[in-house]
């Protein structure tokens, strides 16, 4: 991999975890901040509705390749509970960002993480895109764990309004690192999104499978793709201290 003179990473289980119970945590916190903003809401049938919502719209981000927003799952699950509320409703937007206040402390980098972006950054460009739906809840997360002093390149599908795999988020990972497609890594975890559709964009992908091998729990809301692995002969990697021989550089 002589050529390769910028690296893009995926974000969730791939330079970090999330605590399987950081999604039930989140959707308390949406539910007390709404019950705050009187509506009377059962919570176990408002969670379904919620959950509902979410799946409808997420699959359809999955087909079309647009990115949808937890905004509008919200809106959908009140207005099955008879509240017929704009998704960009204030009282939307709070219990929102109650939704995305408990994910911080529930994530912790992968091992080895630190270390090697250390080591990167001294030889390759280094960007960062990942699927995420509220961008300002995932550049908390960056900035928490200490990562954003590492990219030059941060892309965030929610500011995107495209998400992996669509061609146009990987062009655009391309266009902010100033190289051609062929010279850039690209490292992730999920199938379809990130090895699939690195790919199919000209990249060269490498499959990185440290939660896959240590059968870490994800939790739903991150969940992989249905695509179980990618085919042909992908480079896979389970571990950081694989990656530098890879690369032709030592610790």
């Amino acid at each position: 991999m002589d050529r390769i003179k910028a690296i893009g990473f995926d974000l969730f289980n791939t330079l970090l975890t999330v605590d399987g119970q950081a999604v039930d945590e989140a959707v308390s916190r949406l539910i007390r901040s709404l019950l705050g903003s009187s509506f009377a809401l059962k919570e176990d049938s408002f969670k379904q509705a919620y959950r509902e919502a979410a799946l409808q719209f997420m699959e359809a981000a999955r087909l079309n390749g647009r990115e949808t927003h937890n905004r509008f799952w919200i809106s959908a699950a009140l207005k099955s509970h008879g509240y017929v509320v704009d998704p960009d409703d204030p009282r939307i937007a709070a219990a929102v960002d109650a939704y995305f206040s408990a994910f911080p402390s529930r994530c912790q980098l992968i091992p080895g993480t630190l270390k090697i972006l250390r080591i990167l950054k001294g030889h390759y460009r280094l960007g960062l895109l990942s699927n995420f739906t509220h961008p300002p809840a995932a550049r908390g997360i960056i900035d928490w764990l200490g990562l954003t002093p590492f990219f030059e390149v941060v892309l965030i599908s929610g500011e995107l309004g495209y998400r992996k795999p669509h061609p146009m988020v990987f062009r655009q990972l391309i266009k902010r690192l100033g190289v051609r497609k062929d010279q850039v890594l690209y490292i992730g975890d999920d199938p379809e999104p990130d090895i699939i559709g690195a790919e199919q964009a000209g990249l060269k992908p490498v499959w990185f499978t440290y939660v896959r091998d240590n059968e870490i729990p994800i939790p739903p809301a991150l969940a992989s793709s249905e695509t179980e692995k990618p085919e042909g002969g992908v480079t896979r990697i389970s571990s950081w201290k694989e990656l530098l021989p890879l690369l032709g550089k030592r610790d």
